[in-house]
């Protein structure tokens, strides 16, 4: 027999979380929506060095070697088509028949806050904080601040079960 795939709705993600197969640490239970879970974006964020030389992509670059950390004790200065990691307060933990999507909050895209630029998955069996892409698709300037619920992550089922083994499994830094 296959296993209904779909997105979840409040009532399962609430039945999930009671019986402890998806953990969100820490949640307010008024973070699940109707079929989705706000996150909070949290105290660091990684910001792209300037530097003239081009960056190459190829498979031995590290994202580490060309930016740094800093806290968003004050608001951060999100300047037009500058893109920055931001990572979410809460610890995802999923079971292996469970997978999700992080999407942005359409009050702050209707901004121009791209809060993912292409790695949105979350996948089964992860245990770890989410790092968010944010780019500022605007033609003004967006004032980040921590504790925002600053996107929603959408949950489903998988057919068949599996467990991320990457190199980001164990997340809890940006």
């Amino acid at each position: 027999m296959r296993a209904a795939m779909g997105v979840l709705t409040r009532d399962v993600i609430l039945r999930e979380l009671d019986e402890g197969r998806v953990r969100i640490d820490p949640l307010d239970r008024s973070q699940v929506g109707v079929a989705s879970i706000d996150l909070t974006l949290g105290v660091p964020i990684r910001e792209i060095v300037n530097e003239d030389a081009p960056i190459r992509v190829a498979d031995e670059t590290d994202y580490r070697d060309h930016t740094r950390v800093r806290g968003l004790e004050t608001p951060y200065r999100l300047e037009p088509g500058v893109t920055i990691h931001g990572i979410t307060a809460e610890q995802i933990s999923l079971p292996d028949d469970l997978c999700g999507f992080l999407e942005g909050r359409s009050r702050f895209a209707r901004l121009g806050l791209m809060i993912h630029v292409t790695s949105a998955f979350v996948q089964p069996g992860v245990a770890n904080r989410q790092v968010l892409e944010m780019s500022n698709v605007s033609s003004r300037s967006l004032e980040i601040v921590a504790g925002v619920r600053i996107c929603q992550l959408v949950l489903m089922r998988t057919e068949g079960r599996g467990v991320y083994q990457g190199r980001f499994r164990d997340q809890r830094e940006i």
